[in-house]
C-alpha cells in the first residue's frame, strides 16, 4: 500500500513538499500459523490452546500437554514457525508459551488434562463454584462439590457431596485451583 503524505517544513511560498510511506498491509492469517502449530505438534501429546495474530501480525500461541510444556518446547516450536514464515515479506512478532495455570481454560484438552483436579468453574448468573472436575465429555462436565446442610431436627450441619453437570456454552470459565498446603 502506498500513501501520500505530506511534510511539515515549509518550502519558499508557503508550499509543502509532498512524500510517499510504503506499508506492508500484508497480514499473517491465522490459519496458516495454526496449521504450522498442528505440523510440530503432529505426533506427540502437545495440543493448541490459543492462536492469535494481531493486525500488526503480533503472534501469540499457547500450547500444553498433559506431563506440562517445558521452556524446550517452547523455543524448538519458535524456530519451527520462523523457519515457515518469510521476515522479507511480512514482518511479525512472535510468542510461544504455555497455557497458564490460573488462566481460564479454553480448549476441552485443558478440561480432560485436569480430570480429578480441583476447580473453579463461573457460571453465566456470576455463581462461583468450588470441586472436582469429573465425568468431562463433549459437550458437558461435571463438579463434584461437597456442601454442608442442616439436615432437618439435627444440631450440627453435615457435609453433602453432589455432582453439578455444567455445559460449556453455560458457564463463564472453568480454571484450575492453586493449593499450597
Amino acid at each position: 500500500m502506498l500513501y501520500l503524505c505530506t511534510s511539515l517544513e515549509e518550502l519558499g511560498g508557503g508550499r509543502q513538499s509532498p512524500y510517499f510511506v510504503t506499508k506492508n498491509e500484508k497480514m499473517i492469517e491465522k490459519s496458516v500459523v495454526r496449521q504450522l502449530v498442528e505440523e510440530f505438534i503432529a505426533d506427540s501429546d502437545r495440543f493448541i490452546v490459543d492462536v492469535k495474530v494481531s493486525k500488526d501480525n503480533a503472534i501469540t500461541v499457547e500450547i500444553d500437554s498433559n506431563e506440562g510444556v517445558m521452556i524446550d518446547d517452547c523455543v524448538a516450536l519458535t524456530h519451527f514457525i520462523e523457519s515457515k514464515l518469510d521476515r522479507d515479506v511480512e514482518d511479525y512478532e512472535l510468542e510461544v508459551g504455555s497455557a497458564g495455570l490460573s488462566s481460564p481454560f479454553k480448549v476441552l484438552e485443558q478440561y480432560r488434562k485436569y480430570e480429578g483436579s480441583e476447580v473453579e468453574v463461573l457460571d453465566c448468573q456470576g455463581k462461583k463454584h468450588h470441586g472436582i472436575l469429573k465425568d468431562v465429555t463433549d459437550s458437558t462436565f461435571g463438579l463434584e462439590v461437597v456442601n454442608k446442610v442442616k439436615p432437618e431436627g439435627a444440631k450440627r450441619k453435615v457435609e453433602v457431596t453432589e455432582t453439578l453437570t455444567f455445559e460449556y456454552d453455560k458457564i463463564k470459565y472453568t480454571k484450575y485451583t492453586i493449593r499450597f498446603k
